[in-house]
């Protein structure tokens, strides 16, 4: 919705106020204009990056569109996740991780978390790292640098989609120019034609200007910042979820283990010791 608001602000914005202090928006409408600058934008795009980050780059529209996941519901029962591993591990011992951690997709514990079930990437890291434990890895140090090793890796995948559409963004103004260069070559080969005649041609050159500046500062610099905002969230979600294995495999008891992960948390999304509580009281016993 928030992407939709913007995308119809900026519409209404430049050309609303084009139209009303007397422009015609007819003469915007030179489909050869943006076919030369698109097309050469979309070439460049595929010249510029691997096919990893061309198919990333279909899942983009779709996060553009959906917006950050990660909000204080999701933090909420993301804490209440690692509060019921936790006291599992406290109450049957270690291997009593093995059926989830073996089996997420059949875990009766995962499965009362649907945001985290459904995070394919998380449920690996949370997976992975208590595999580890149960085959007798604690030391913490280590561990730690394993998980910022992996975390690193997952924000330089997430970052090479930013860094694509921020090129994309940057580039858009001068292949505008191009456009418009072309259509002054054009208007040229017209010079001998009435005024009226080549000020449509002009304009119409100008128009490949307007439309390269337009898509790079309406469009793709805000698109590649969302993405950008949406993939910090993220990785404070996996900051909140190293932190609070990190403090449960030390030997915090459960509720200081969240406590821990609950603090490497955002401050506009981050609930309430409060909060919490009262979240994790509720919760069933893990079996």
């Amino acid at each position: 919705m928030r992407l939709i608001i913007g995308i119809v602000l900026v519409f209404l914005s430049v050309f609303g106020g084009y139209a009303a202090m007397g422009g015609h928006l007819e003469v915007l409408w030179q489909p050869f204009e943006f076919v030369i600058i698109l097309g050469a934008a979309i070439g460049a795009y595929v010249i510029a990056n691997s096919g990893a980050v061309l198919k990333q780059t279909i899942a983009m529209f779709g996060t553009l569109f959906k917006g950050s996941r990660y909000n204080k519901a999701a933090y909420v029962e993301l804490l209440g996740m690692q509060f019921s591993l936790y006291k599992l591990v406290q109450s049957k011992g270690i291997l009593a991780l093995e059926q989830h951690i073996e089996n997420p997709s059949e875990s009766t514990l995962f499965a009362r978390f649907p945001t985290f079930a459904n995070n394919h990437h998380a449920v690996e890291f949370v997976c992975d790292y208590l595999r580890m434990v149960t085959l007798g890895s604690n030391n913490v140090h280590e561990m730690e640098a394993l998980m910022d090793e992996e975390l690193e890796t997952h924000h330089q995948e997430n970052e090479r989609i930013v860094s694509a559409m921020q090129a994309l963004a940057d580039g858009t103004p001068a292949l505008g120019i191009v456009a418009a260069v072309l259509g002054v070559i054009k208007t040229m080969g017209a010079i001998s034609e009435p005024p009226e005649v080549l000020g449509h041609l002009i304009g119409g050159a100008l128009v490949g200007t307007f439309f390269g500046v337009f898509v790079a500062y309406g469009f793709f610099g805000p698109f590649a910042q969302s993405l950008r905002s949406t993939y910090e969230a993220e990785a404070k979600y996996f900051l909140s979820l190293k932190v609070g294995l990190l403090a449960h495999i030390s030997g915090q008891v459960p509720v200081m283990a969240i406590e821990f992960a609950r603090k490497a948390l955002l401050s506009e999304d981050r609930p309430s010791f409060a909060e919490i509580d009262e979240a994790t009281a509720n919760l069933p016993a893990a079996t």
